[in-house]
Formats: C-alpha cells, sequence, structure tokens
C-alpha cells in the first residue's frame, strides 16, 4: 500500500507522517517513509538526525544510479521505520519537483518498492504539480492534513482537485482527511458535507503532539520513555525504603505530587497515540476511499467565507450587525454570481 500525504504548508504534516507511520508499524507493517521536501525534515523525529539525502547522494557518486546502493540511501528509524529523504537543491537554484521525481525512479531501480507492505510519502506543503505530483502516480490513498480554518481547507480543496485529475488515469483514491491541531471541526464538517469525502480522524489541540517534533523524538517513544521512568522511580523507592523511611515519610507529599504528573503525562501520551493507531487500523483495511468532487474555487471561498459571515452574525447581536443585514442578504460573490466563468474578476 502506498500512502501520499498532501495538506497546506506548516500544517503538521511531517508529524503526522510520522506517527502514521510507527502506528503501522506497531501494527505489524513493515514501512518506508519517504519525504519530499527539500527541507529533508520529514524523517527527523524518527531518526533524531538529518539524514543524507538522495540528491546529496547522488550528487557524491557523480549522478551514477548505479553505483547506489539501498544503505546508501535507506535509514532505519524509530519502530524499524525505514527513511528515505528526498532532499533538493538550493533555495532559487533549482527545481525541488524534479527531485522527487528523480528519488522515485531511484527507488524504484533498487527495487525498494517491492520490499515494503507500506510506503508513504510525506510531499512539501500542497504544491500539486510537476514533480511534487509524482507521488500521486504510484499511490493508492492520498491523505489530506488540515485544520478548522479557512487556509487549510482551501488548500485542501486544491489538493482534492488534483486527486481527482490523477483519478482518471491511475487507480488513486482520497482516503479522506486528517483534522489536525483544533479543538472544533464545525468548519471541516462543512466542507466534507459539500463535497462527499470522509475524515479519518481529527486530532487535539495539545502541547505534547508538538514537542515531540522539537524534542525529535515520536509520541509512542516519548510514552515508552515515560512508562519506563515511572518504573525506575518505583523500584528504586523500594529499594532506599528501609533505609530512608524517615525521609520518604517527610517528602510522601511531594514524591506522590511527582508520580502524579507522569502518570497524567504517560495517560495524555498514549491517549494521543491511540488517534494515530486508529487511523492506521482505518488504513490496513483498505477503505473503499473516493474519487472527489472538488469545489470551484469560487464555491469554496463562498462557503468558507459565508460560514465565518454567519457565525458573525449568529454571535452578534449588536446594532452593526442589524445594519449590517439589512444592507441586504448578499454575498460577497452576489456582483459576480452570474458570470459562468471560474475568472478572479470578482476579486
Amino acid at each position: 500500500m502506498k500512502l501520499a500525504v498532501y495538506g497546506k504548508g506548516g500544517i503538521g504534516k511531517s508529524t503526522i507522517a510520522t506517527h502514521i507511520s510507527v502506528a503501522l508499524a506497531k501494527r505489524g507493517k513493515k514501512v518506508l517513509q519517504i519525504g519530499c521536501d527539500p527541507k529533508h525534515d520529514s524523517t527527523f523525529t524518527l531518526t533524531g538526525f538529518l539524514i543524507p539525502t538522495i540528491i546529496d547522494t547522488l550528487k557524491e557518486k557523480d549522478y551514477h544510479y548505479e553505483d547506489v546502493w539501498p544503505e546508501d540511501v535507506i535509514y532505519q528509524g524509530y519502530g524499524g521505520v525505514d527513511c528515505v529523504e528526498a532532499g533538493g537543491p538550493p533555495a532559487g537554484a533549482g527545481c525541488g519537483g524534479y527531485v522527487v521525481g528523480e528519488t522515485v525512479k531511484l527507488l524504484k531501480e533498487l527495487d525498494a518498492f517491492d520490499n515494503y507492505d507500506v510506503i508513504l510519502f510525506d510531499v512539501l506543503g500542497d504544491v500539486v504539480c510537476g514533480g511534487f505530483a509524482a507521488p500521486l502516480n504510484y499511490a493508492d490513498y492520498c491523505l489530506i492534513i488540515t485544520d478548522n480554518g479557512f487556509d487549510a481547507l482551501f488548500a485542501a480543496n486544491r489538493i482534492v482537485t488534483s486527486v481527482q485529475e490523477k483519478a482518471k488515469t491511475h487507480p488513486l483514491r482520497l482516503a479522506g482527511l486528517i483534522g489536525n491541531r483544533t479543538l472544533k471541526r464545525d468548519l471541516i464538517d462543512k466542507y466534507v458535507s459539500a463535497v462527499g469525502i470522509p475524515v479519518l480522524e481529527v486530532l487535539p489541540l495539545i502541547e505534547e503532539i508538538r514537542l515531540s517534533r522539537v524534542k525529535a523524538c515520536s509520541l509512542f517513544s516519548m510514552s515508552e520513555t515515560q512508562t519506563s521512568n515511572m518504573v525506575d522511580d518505583k523500584w528504586e523507592e523500594e529499594i532506599t525504603e528501609t533505609s530512608q523511611n524517615s525521609e520518604i515519610l517527610n517528602s510522601s507529599l511531594e514524591e506522590f505530587t511527582v508520580s502524579s504528573e507522569q502518570k497524567k503525562a504517560t495517560h495524555v501520551l498514549n491517549y494521543i497515540c491511540d488517534f494515530y493507531l486508529n487511523i492506521a487500523d482505518q488504513l490496513i483495511a483498505q477503505p473503499e476511499g473516493v474519487v472527489p468532487n472538488p469545489l470551484s474555487d469560487r464555491e469554496i471561498f463562498e462557503l468558507l467565507s459565508n460560514f465565518y459571515l454567519d457565525s458573525g452574525v449568529n454571535t452578534n447581536n449588536n446594532s452593526e450587525s442589524k445594519i449590517n443585514q439589512s444592507q441586504g442578504s448578499g454575498t460577497i460573490f452576489e456582483n459576480s454570481a452570474n458570470k459562468e466563468d471560474d475568472s478572479f474578476a470578482w476579486i
């Protein structure tokens, strides 16, 4: 199974991709994650360092593909997940999309595609043209990461358009949306209702998710470390109990507080990990997926804009709102409502 993860830049794709890879590995799958971004930091949370990139390795070999071996470009990360980073040219000095295409070409020549149960492409931002669209040519499913906001859902709709186009010539399906870093999902629900695509999961807005990226450590690994520390602390407490009984009694309240905080932290980490395991289970079940029908740019703007405008009217009963309502019930698209073309003349 091949997965392509897309979404607005900075939405948390790499963090989610990493944890889906680990979750799939926890379910017994052999997983390869391919970072398709010149930043080459997709697998950072799995390996703990920035691994050498495909483009750097090819440069060292003077671009002789026959001199490159799997061990030159594939590094094993946490949970047994194998990792590859495409890399890219220096900023302003070439096409990163071309490098993604060359990465796929090289891995196919190395027969790497045949050695894994799951290959996950973590793709730069919402760029779905040229080489950055190459993963869609190989993927069975596309996953789109979004939040509950205007910009991310607009970007998601552009990706949906690309999936629809690629599905005409490839056996590609959209597995669904994954909501990230949000306390609400009302706008997500409004969009998927209009387009007819599933939501695999909506991840909570919890600081530990961001910290995993900062610590270059997956939440699964953090959970294991936290549990191990709790066991070590309890063992040390039992060993010293007889010789330091008075000290333990005097500091019992402090120790209880520390222990409670550790248990709380472990509970939170396990709670978050269950979200990713749920996504993995849905993917392992090989969902039917959909060939989506995206909204036009005009329609998506109207849908999202009207949601915010309606929310403002519903939550504000002041005189200004009443004045705005009395001026008419038309939308910002009213002047172009009768135009059949999809130009941006109305902006």
